[in-house]
């Protein structure tokens, strides 16, 4: 395992390199690294590395949720305004229900089948898409309209209410008794509960922080150790009350940031150095899940599927921001950073499956909604990511002076 990291560290680090050079997101040099090095192309990963890979991605994908709420300021926040809210689920359901309609068309799937399959690829990826808009809130771009805020924030809701229906959608198809409205429901009761729970325990983080003034470093150990457990405690609730715990992890940093402006850039300034390590990790793991093969049996069907809900997809950002101030090109970033998926069909794509399996049902259906979900994976990450990151620097003013902090430091020394 040790050596299989070191591997990946040094490897990942020269793919970033390379990707920059060629004015691409070093990210996608590293999903590819991942695929390439996964078990379906190299197999060079050890199984101990691959059994903790998960664990590994979620230490990751909370280092960039606390430096996303470090950077979630209430102004910016209120100038983004409705648009975030109707961003949070409106392009998923034009996306879910678009691929639920067309799904038994395109591939051998009944209507509940393509349903669940809708919903497992109407979540956006906040691993593709976060340290992008971090990027450009530290360069100020777009600052004056709080675009990449607008973004990060509605990107992180749209996870929570894409998760919840696909999670109703299991239930009916297991035969489960699920009230729909009480599942419904449970969107704004998680999301709610989530930022409370993660606003008391910031400003009681602050207390003690003030009162025995740990280093900082000792200050974003606690944090990261806190954040670990309120996703064990999502689990430990899940069967009880519906708990968003990655929303609960960045409205830590948005108080901290509301209250101490300071000690929240400090903070964040730590994270940048552990992100440097954490994205290496979480990207090459996230590619490592991807099997190319399974990936070949969805075909240009299912890629043909993708593009169609991406075309709905972007019809809804559309519509939400209708009467917006934002010109063509700000709206056409808004629309390719709603692209990216990653991290969510990773992690439930084969779910169906499963539960067939179990069921004594065909696997068919399962392993294509495996397969395009994989597509979907190989095609919009490394696509959205370099489309969001042109459209940011083509579109995108600067207002005001630019920042640099410790994450770019690092990302020049590399």
């Amino acid at each position: 395992m040790a050596v299989n990291l070191a591997e990946l560290i040094l490897l990942g680090l020269l793919v970033d390199w390379v990707f920059r050079k060629c004015r691409l997101p070093g990210l996608i040099g590293m999903l590819l690294l991942g695929i390439v090095a996964g078990p379906c192309v190299l197999n060079a990963l050890a199984p101990d590395f691959l059994a903790a890979s998960g664990d590994l991605r979620l230490m990751a994908l909370i280092v960039i949720l606390l430096r996303a709420g470090f950077e979630l300021s209430r102004e910016a926040l209120k100038k983004a305004g409705w648009k975030t809210l109707l961003l949070s689920f409106i392009p998923g359901i034009f996306e879910g229900v678009t691929i639920t309609i067309l799904g038994p068309r395109f591939l051998p799937l009944t209507t509940m089948e393509a349903a669940l399959l809708g919903f497992i690829l109407a979540a956006v990826s906040p691993a593709v898409v976060v340290p992008l808009m971090i990027r450009f809130i530290k360069e100020r771009r777009g600052a004056k309209k709080a675009i990449p805020t607008m973004v990060l924030a509605a990107a992180s809701l749209d996870d929570v209410f894409a998760i919840t229906v696909f999670s109703v959608l299991l239930g009916l198809y297991t035969g489960q008794a699920v009230s729909i409205g009480g599942a419904l429901a449970a969107i704004p009761i998680s999301i709610l509960l989530g930022i409370g729970v993660g606003i008391l325990i910031g400003w009681g983080l602050l207390r003690f922080f003030e009162r025995f003034n740990p280093r900082a470093t000792k200050r974003v150990l606690i944090l990261l150790g806190i954040s670990i457990l309120l996703v064990r405690l999502q689990s430990l609730l899940e069967n009880w009350v519906p708990f968003a715990a990655l929303l609960a992890v960045m409205a830590l940093g948005f108080i901290i940031l509301e209250k101490r402006e300071q000690m929240a850039h400090e903070l964040s300034s730590k994270l940048g150095k552990i992100w440097v390590l954490a994205s290496i990790l979480l990207f090459t793991l996230v590619g490592a899940q991807v099997d190319v093969s399974v990936a070949l049996d969805a075909g240009l069907a299912g890629l043909a599927l993708i593009a169609c809900g991406l075309l709905a997809r972007s019809i809804g950002v559309l519509l939400c921001l209708l009467r917006s101030p934002l010109t063509r090109g700000e709206r056409f970033f808004v629309v390719v950073s709603y692209w990216p998926k990653a991290t969510v069909q990773a992690a439930i794509g084969a779910v169906p499956l499963g539960v067939m399996v179990r069921m004594g049902r065909d696997p068919a259906a399962g392993n294509i909604i495996l397969a395009v979900a994989v597509v979907s994976i190989l095609f919009t990450a490394p696509l959205g990511a370099a489309l969001i990151a042109w459209a940011g620097r083509r579109f995108l003013s600067v207002d005001g002076p630019e920042e640099h902090d410790a994450l770019d430091a690092a990302h020049e020394s590399r």
